[in-house]
């Protein structure tokens, strides 16, 4: 089995079936990590180059370690300390770092499209790790891993979507995958930070009620409040948001039942989520984290044989 697509563009052009591949792919290399050697020669002469002109933690360590994982060749980008910086397109960027022979681009851009512009003048391989407030399909695909390995299956499960909605391509990402994959979606926050139409456009719910939202559903994905992307004042204050969405101990004991906290990082402790909830039992954010690099693993490596 191979995926429909040389590129990782975003979760939107991906079938059910390549979700699927990439979904148990990253399940065997999960294995490949829980042994005493970690590494398979699955990318050897491959050459990635990793292009983050976006600040970034966990995504770029991710990709880093699932290519040396994969024995890949690997080049990492900052454009901080580049030629962007003294105003190199885009293009020229890439074309000259492609002229170094690169097999595969792993692109990081804070202008929605970049990666899809990117695709239509160069032969690598592109894996978008975020794009604007477009989407960022391996964080889409490593919660929905996560999801599965806790409770089995996504088919009928009941997925809040809770915060940010609106400046989120995380959000944006895990609709996407959750509908092809038949769960449930209600997206809540605050209705300044939820798109006026997305229940039409998107095919999910919509609640302004924490509680109420958290009494629906088996798995909350609580998103971090994207200040640098907000261009107006949209709610009051943190203390604020934190007091009607905030996710704290009290809220969760009142639900009479357990549901999954996740959150894609970073977190704002006290703000979106508290310790005592992001540090408890229900919480899976740390197997996100190491289910990331099994999903990037299967990505880059299915990918790289597409090509072939």
């Amino acid at each position: 089995m191979s995926l429909s697509t040389k590129h990782l563009l975003g979760i939107k052009n991906l079938t059910p079936e390549d979700i699927s591949l990439i979904l148990s792919t990253a399940a065997q290399f999960k294995e490949v990590l829980q042994r005493p050697v970690k590494k398979v020669p699955s990318l050897r002469d491959i050459v990635v180059v990793n292009l983050f002109f976006e600040n970034s933690t966990r995504t770029r360590i991710s990709f880093e370690l699932a290519e040396k994982r994969l024995s890949a060749d690997t080049i990492s980008f900052s454009a901080s300390a580049s030629s962007v910086s003294k105003g190199e397109t885009l293009l020229d960027t890439v074309n000259n770092i492609l002229s170094m022979k690169v097999d595969m681009v792993v692109m990081r851009h804070s202008a929605s499209g970049a990666p899809h512009f990117l695709a239509q003048h160069i032969p690598a391989a592109i894996i978008n790790a975020g794009d604007g407030i477009n989407e960022h399909p391996t964080q889409g695909l490593l919660d929905a891993f996560s999801i599965i390995e806790k409770t089995g299956s996504l088919q009928g499960r009941k997925v809040a979507i809770i915060g940010d909605i609106m400046h989120s391509r995380v959000a944006q990402s895990n609709i996407f995958l959750l509908n092809k994959m038949g769960a449930e979606v209600t997206v809540c926050g605050p209705p300044t930070l939820i798109p006026k139409h997305i229940a039409a456009a998107l095919n999910v719910n919509v609640s302004y009620n924490l509680q109420e939202t958290l009494q629906w559903c088996d798995v909350a994905n609580v998103l971090r409040i994207q200040l640098e992307r907000q261009n107006q004042v949209l709610f009051s204050s943190l203390r604020e948001y934190s007091l009607a969405y905030g996710i704290n101990r009290r809220l969760l004991d009142s639900l009479h039942k357990e549901i999954v906290i996740m959150h894609p990082g970073p977190i704002n402790r006290g703000v979106e989520i508290d310790s005592d909830v992001a540090d408890s039992k229900q919480s899976i954010i740390l197997q996100q984290v190491e289910n990331g690099v099994a999903v990037r693993m299967a990505v880059l490596y299915l990918l790289s044989q597409r090509s072939n």
